[in-house]
């Protein structure tokens, strides 16, 4: 297929753009390359011919129709977003413009392409979204495709708006489209504003390492190596207007984590004492949610897809690609708001 990745220079659209490349798909990647956007994330496919670049930004949406009418694709996978929740608390104003106007600007842009080349059948909009749009869990329950949404920051709320308007645009003007809610993405090349790069990086330069509240909160955690996996799944044989939850079957209290990571490291780059005792308990972030957790059963039942990959291999994996790719990550550390503690109210 020829795939129009939107956000290809970011974590999660990187590691499709990687994927989809070696699988023999022709990628457009159409990214805006704001702060977290590294052309370096995707320099290992830069030279094939499958790949091209087109730096644009879904606010511009005359310049999305015109990408539309140069490259023809045959599907759309609609990663770009603002996804820091700490930066949605101090800035939500970026989160709407990008991530509910950004969306309404690729959904017109698409059905426009989709409707001048007589509507194929085989035309795919893959909406990707988070499984923050449902809320917050107690200790016990998971999040299924039916779970009423509930978003509660900023950000979350911005991708909710997204997703309904996915869905109304395949009512409305029967937009082939398929939807995915994925739990907490971890792996290389993850921006190093989010928790796991910042505990690895933070270690490795003996500062403290920030935990919020007392650690209590779950997330389920997903290689985004194996996320890529299922989002490729999903748009090749996901149901049309189905949306499918992908999560990693691994939840782990933030502590939890924070504690496997820095055992990680004591084994890998052993320091003058145990990384743990860097561990320090910060302000929590308003409206932290306590618990994600992913029913993954119906891309499991219908598409057959499971995470290849237990929590600890991945982290391993992840550590090691730290430690061995400094020159990726060293630069990053001097965009702005890199370092700093964001989304205190």
């Amino acid at each position: 297929m020829k795939l129009l990745v939107t956000g290809g220079a970011g974590f999660i659209g990187s590691a499709v753009v990687r994927l989809a490349v070696s699988r023999g798909h022709e990628v457009i990647n159409l990214d805006a390359l704001t702060y977290a956007g590294c052309l370096e994330n995707v320099a290992s496919v830069a030279d094939s011919p499958l790949y091209t670049f087109e730096h644009a930004d879904i606010r511009d949406l005359a310049k999305l129709e015109t990408v539309f009418a140069q490259h023809k694709p045959d599907a759309v996978m609609h990663l770009a977003a603002e996804s820091h929740v700490d930066r949605s608390i101090d800035g939500p104003q970026a989160f709407i413009e990008t991530n509910v106007m950004g969306t309404y600007n690729m959904l017109q842009a698409a059905r426009g392409h989709w409707e001048s080349q007589g509507k194929p059948d085989s035309f795919r909009f893959h909406h990707i979204s988070t499984d923050e749009v449902f809320g917050s869990l107690g200790a016990t329950g998971q999040f299924t495709e039916e779970t009423p949404y509930d978003p509660r920051s900023p950000y979350s709320a911005s991708k909710a708006s997204s997703d309904h308007l996915v869905r109304a645009w395949a009512e409305t003007y029967g937009l082939p489209v398929v939807l995915t809610n994925c739990s907490n993405n971890y792996g290389p090349y993850h921006f190093p504003e989010k928790l796991i790069p910042v505990v690895i990086l933070n270690a490795l330069h003996g500062r403290p390492i920030p935990i919020y509240g007392k650690g209590e909160n779950v997330r389920d955690w997903l290689y985004v190596e194996d996320h890529a996996d299922a989002l490729l799944l999903v748009l090749e044989k996901g149901r049309l207007g189905r949306s499918y939850n992908i999560g990693g079957e691994n939840e782990r209290s933030n502590l939890a984590l924070v504690q496997t990571i820095c055992s990680i490291l004591d084994r890998l780059k052993p320091a003058s004492k145990p990384y743990a005792e860097l561990i320090e308990f910060v302000t929590d972030r308003p409206g932290h949610d306590l618990r994600y957790a992913i029913d993954p059963s119906r891309i499991r039942d219908e598409l057959g897809w499971r995470p290849s990959v237990t929590v600890e291999e991945g982290l391993e994996k992840t550590v090691r690609w730290y430690l061995e790719n400094e020159a990726w990550w060293q630069p990053l550390l001097a965009r702005q708001g890199v370092g700093e503690r964001l989304g205190t109210g």
